[in-house]
């Protein structure tokens, strides 16, 4: 099987990456640009996005894209064009994000979400798949979760968008390999953007579970919330080919929260979250943190 093509530190890529209007998608674009690398910052609407003025001064290779991932004629549309048959690397980072027990949160809202953070990345994957495969290189980079490495309570959406973002990736990873294409994760914790701190969707104010008063308590220290350019800055270690890994887990407790559930059994995390008392849970969970 030959080796999988990646970039090196002086190789100029075509990067196209989708949700670039803000938050890990804004901070994406400006890291791979100021490195040199042409970017395609796409989104729903270019309109006023500061992107193109930060170009403009810099002297970046950024241009503005309109793309909804959710739509299937507007990514037709993109990848129609030309000049993207000539990228290198997708960069699929667009996502929402929902915060509901499974009992209160709608299946309308639940199709949403898998709809952007599942089948978003999937309609592009598909669109740019078939010119790597023919010309035998180029990578794919998934934006992903901790979420969607251990089911957590509260995101009876988010977590299985993530999931099946993690499962369709690794199913590409290899099947792609020996076309020379590569596939890789990347795994912020709770990172501080506006989805995850200023537009935090509210769990329903009614509801007789916990679990999203708990989860939105988790969210709320923004003081330990991982940056956006951290997960920047990971993603340009995969583009320059400096990280080779297939998961790269991004965050001040990233790899700690994937560590603490790989070593507990499932009957010890569900039980983690079956009193409906918050002292008793935020005990659990210090403990199970601390190892």
């Amino acid at each position: 099987m030959p080796l999988v093509h990646v970039l090196m530190e002086n190789d100029m890529a075509r990067i196209l990456v989708t949700g670039a209007r803000r938050g890990i998608g804004r901070e994406i674009t400006l890291i791979l640009g100021r490195a040199g690398h042409e970017v395609i910052a796409s989104m729903r609407d270019p309109s006023g996005c500061d992107l193109a003025n930060i170009a403009a001064q810099e002297g970046l290779a950024i241009s503005l894209a309109a793309l909804d991932v959710d739509d299937d004629a507007s990514v037709a549309a993109l990848f129609a064009k030309p000049s993207m048959v000539s990228v290198d690397v997708l960069i699929n980072n667009a996502g929402i994000l929902s915060m509901n027990a499974l009992e209160d949160e709608s299946l309308a809202t639940m199709q949403a979400v898998m709809n952007t953070n599942f089948f978003g990345p999937v309609r592009c994957m598909k669109a740019v798949i078939p010119a790597m495969r023919e010309r035998g290189s180029g990578l794919i980079i998934n934006i992903s979760s901790i979420s969607g490495r251990m089911a957590i309570f509260a995101q009876s959406a988010y977590g299985p968008s993530k999931f099946a973002l993690e499962a369709v990736s690794e199913i590409a990873a290899q099947e792609l390999a020996p076309f020379g294409v590569r596939v890789a994760l990347v795994e912020p914790d709770i990172t501080a953007t506006d989805m995850t701190m200023a537009d935090l969707p509210q769990p329903r104010a009614d509801s007789d579970y916990a679990s999203g008063r708990r989860m939105l308590a988790l969210n709320a220290d923004s003081d330990k919330a991982t940056p956006p350019a951290m997960v920047a800055g990971a993603v340009l270690d995969i583009v320059s080919g400096r990280n080779t890994a297939f998961r790269t887990p991004v965050g001040y407790n990233a790899q700690m929260f994937i560590d603490m559930r790989a070593r507990m059994g499932d009957a010890a995390w569900i039980g983690m979250n079956d009193t409906l008392d918050d002292g008793e849970f935020v005990a659990r969970m210090t403990a199970a943190m601390q190892g």
